[in-house]
């Protein structure tokens, strides 16, 4: 079990695998005004920063998820980089369908709500595991721009228009589920910047020690044409936000 090898290739250098910057990670931290000892589960936790870095700062525990063995294997070295291991935990797993056996105060799923098939059912899923009175966060793209076109959804990397929405009714749209909206942190320019570009490097120093790869062809052609369709499509359209939500 394994995301996609070309993730793995693209984003092996990230620490943050979506456009949140370190300071945007820690500014959500601190506007949630985390207890020491509060439980935090992370579905799709990626190479483990938020957990990480919110056990060093906040003195949280938590539980993190993700299906990509190499991200794993990164957020377990960043806990013990930061002296937190004893705090919270990793595994590689698939987490659909989990359910903590003891229930958390923040139950998280920051850009991968594919896990439970869109926002709404990754909602659902992530309440079996809160405590009355705590939060759910969702790291979710939006419309910054509306695409002209269903062409320009798809520059973008989105299905079509109808797979985001404007950053108002993403907002309504919590509401309708029920959910308050009580934070949100939004990317900003530089950290879409730094999460594209980022692949850029990791992409062509790749290339340079595998040439022979059987994946060189699919990530030369995506290192030639990705520069020029993120500074088209994705730059100036898609926003990306986290969004901490109550139940009403």
């Amino acid at each position: 079990m394994d995301i996609p090898r070309i993730f793995n290739i693209t984003e092996s250098a990230h620490r943050i695998h979506n456009p949140i910057t370190p300071d945007k990670l820690a500014m959500l931290g601190a506007a949630l005004r985390l207890a020491p000892g509060a439980r935090v589960l992370d579905f799709g936790s990626g190479s483990g920063e938020m957990l990480c870095t919110w056990a060093r700062d906040h003195g949280i525990t938590g539980t993190g998820i993700d299906m990509s063995a190499l991200f794993t294997r990164q957020a377990k070295q960043r806990a013990e980089e930061l002296g937190v291991a004893d705090r919270v935990r990793f595994i590689h797993d698939d987490a659909a369908g989990h359910v903590a056996e003891e229930k958390v105060e923040v139950a998280a799923c920051v850009g991968a709500t594919w896990i439970a098939g869109g926002v709404a059912g990754t909602i659902g899923l992530l309440e079996r595991s809160l405590r009355h009175g705590g939060i759910i966060l969702i790291g979710e793209p939006y419309w910054r721009r509306l695409p002209a076109s269903e062409e320009v959804a798809r520059g973008c990397l989105a299905g079509a228009i109808a797979d985001f929405l404007p950053l108002p009714d993403r907002l309504a749209s919590f509401g309708d589920l029920g959910y308050d909206v009580v934070e949100m942190v939004l990317a900003d320019q530089d950290g879409w910047d730094r999460y594209e570009a980022a692949k850029w490097l990791t992409m062509r120093r790749w290339l340079d020690a595998n040439p022979d790869d059987g994946l060189a062809g699919e990530v030369r052609a995506r290192l030639t044409t990705e520069p020029v369709r993120y500074a088209t499509y994705t730059r100036d359209h898609l926003g990306w936000g986290v969004f901490a939500l109550m139940k009403r």
